[in-house]
């Protein structure tokens, strides 16, 4: 890389702190209301997801976009190719960055490619839930690791156009290997060196994350249920911050 693109490139990469997306994980409008009011500039990213869509999460989203915040719907969409696309069209109007679309085969995925396209919102296919491991993939008839298919899956949903991936922290330097270079990753189940796991299997940090190649981090609970969760919204800004 040259130094003229190595300028460009740094300058076209977010901010550490717009790296950090915060799932909106409650179960009301006017609780994710409240902790967006907490977390004030701390905090330029969320994600909304099913729980909260289905009590006027989508509204919530447009109002979101409208004050400059960006959203993340994570929708997890797997439907026939028709309804997908259209339903992806119609997420596109809310003005989010990311939406998801389970990644199990091609036909969806360009569906949902086709969906967005003329838009500014960017398909993100999710590859294996973190809170599965080898013995859940196993339950459903697939017998390899889930470092194995997040891999399978990565290079399916890069043929098929998607912008990028759902995927730990633990595979995020696998997909990084496999994906062209703009492809993004983004990495669910972040927790600090000390933090709980909760109901995660494959949990990581965000240095870990971020050195292994994930350009997104999505954090909950850490943040959300936090006694000051401003204070800890920044805290993983910082980390993110000296790690890239």
């Amino acid at each position: 890389m040259s130094p003229a693109e190595k300028v460009a490139n740094a300058a076209s990469e977010p901010k550490p702190r717009d790296r950090l997306i915060v799932a909106l994980d409650v179960p009301t409008v006017d609780d994710a209301r409240a902790l967006v009011t907490t977390l004030g500039d701390a905090v330029s990213f969320y994600k909304v997801g099913l729980e909260l869509v289905m009590r006027g999460g989508l509204d919530f989203a447009r109002g979101l976009t409208a004050t400059g915040k960006r959203v993340f719907l994570d929708m997890k969409l797997l439907d026939i190719g028709n309804t997908v696309e259209r339903a992806v069209a119609n997420a596109a109007e809310t003005g989010a960055d990311f939406l998801t679309v389970h990644c199990t085969d091609t036909k969806t995925l360009k569906a949902a490619v086709a969906g967005c396209a003329g838009t500014n919102l960017k398909i993100l296919a999710v590859t294996v839930l973190t809170n599965l491991d080898a013995d859940d993939l196993a339950e459903q008839g697939i017998m390899a690791t889930p470092e194995q298919l997040v891999e399978r899956r990565a290079r399916l949903a890069a043929a098929a156009g998607c912008h990028g991936v759902i995927a730990s922290g633990r595979e995020a330097a696998a997909v990084r290997a496999a994906a062209p270079p703009d492809f993004l990753i983004v990495t669910p189940g972040i927790r600090m060196p000390d933090g709980d796991a909760g109901d995660q299997q494959r949990v990581t940090t965000p240095a870990s994350a971020i050195g292994d190649g994930a350009d997104y981090l999505v954090v909950g609970r850490p943040i959300t249920q936090a006694s000051d969760p401003a204070a800890s919204a920044r805290a993983f800004v910082d980390e993110i911050a000296s790690s890239v």
